[in-house]
């Protein structure tokens, strides 16, 4: 009898292409866990930074109050978000509301207005990248930055790249690792779920999963962009590796030989969570363990409809 499916680690990423944060646990919300990618790092325009054109975010690494992860939480005047980064002091973030607005932040397709985190942070930032730059969060008040509607319609996310959670399994990783020349780490790929006990790229063809009385369903396979490619103990990119190797065995023209290709290369699974089957209304648990089981409720037939 197989091993059922579980949930090896947590991943929450405060700030948008910063270090990220194992934990034990973490809450589900409509727009991706607690915490994940809540706040961004913009440029003299407002224009989001990331690791694409900043690889030295990679070396920021942020700290959250362990209480921050349990579901209803709500912070007080003494709960921040400590910044933390190589030749820099400690930058502290109160987590309450702040009072400043930034307007005209930008982020790929999306634009609108963010909590402004104020001067402290921006200098902190400004130095540490040696370019002007702002700490902006994401105000979920008056702002939505849909998920591609092709894909996700009805569903959003914060400032992460597209949709609110992204699954990878360990047996993915370790085939993949087994073929490079040089074995990465899962921080490369940066998901939000590390799955243990699947099949190598069976995460591909989950259509909808279980995990407690929360149902996910899939979106689309994960194209990876440059961030692999960087380091994220030196924030050095590298020039070839890992893109390269994926690229023999899990790009479009290889995944969906039947399609035009544009060269992409793919890892890890793109979900939602539908709220509106089982625990809707608010009802129920809405935190997710590390060692939880994840039941796979239905398949794709195929991995050239999960990759489109």
């Amino acid at each position: 009898m197989e091993e059922a499916l579980k949930i090896q680690s947590l991943f929450i990423y405060p700030i948008k292409s910063c270090r990220g944060i194992s934990v034990p646990q973490a809450t589900v919300t409509q727009t991706g866990f607690q915490w994940d990618r809540y706040w961004l790092v913009v440029n003299y325009k407002g224009r989001a930074y990331t690791q694409r054109v900043e690889p030295k975010l990679a070396l920021v690494e942020s700290e959250l109050p362990k209480e921050a992860f349990f579901e209803d939480w709500e912070p007080t005047k003494d709960s921040f978000l400590v910044v933390r980064a190589p030749g820099m002091s400690p930058l502290k973030i109160p987590l309450t509301k702040p009072s400043s607005i930034a307007e005209g932040v930008s982020m790929w397709e999306w634009s609108g207005s963010a909590f402004d985190e104020g001067e402290e942070a921006a200098k902190w930032f400004s130095d540490y990248l040696g370019k002007q730059s702002r700490l902006v969060r994401f105000n979920k008040e008056t702002e939505t930055r849909p998920s591609p509607p092709e894909f996700a319609a009805g569903y959003s996310t914060t400032f992460a790249d597209m949709f609110p959670f992204l699954f990878a399994s360990q047996a993915s990783l370790d085939q993949l690792n087994t073929l490079l020349p040089e074995p990465v780490p899962i921080n490369r790929f940066r998901p939000n779920f590390l799955v243990d006990n699947c099949d190598p790229f069976g995460e591909d063809l989950w259509d909808e999963i279980k995990i407690n009385e929360l149902v996910f369903q899939g979106v689309r396979l994960c194209s990876r962009c440059k961030v692999p490619l960087v380091n994220q103990e030196t924030g050095v990119p590298g020039a070839a590796e890992p893109t390269e190797t994926l690229m023999k065995f899990r790009s479009d023209k290889v995944l969906m030989p039947d399609k035009k290709a544009h060269g992409k290369v793919y890892f890890g699974k793109e979900m939602v969570w539908n709220w509106n089957i089982g625990n809707s209304e608010g009802k129920g648990s809405k935190t997710i363990k590390v060692g939880d089981t994840i039941s796979v409720l239905r398949k794709m037939p195929s991995i050239a409809e999960a990759a489109v």
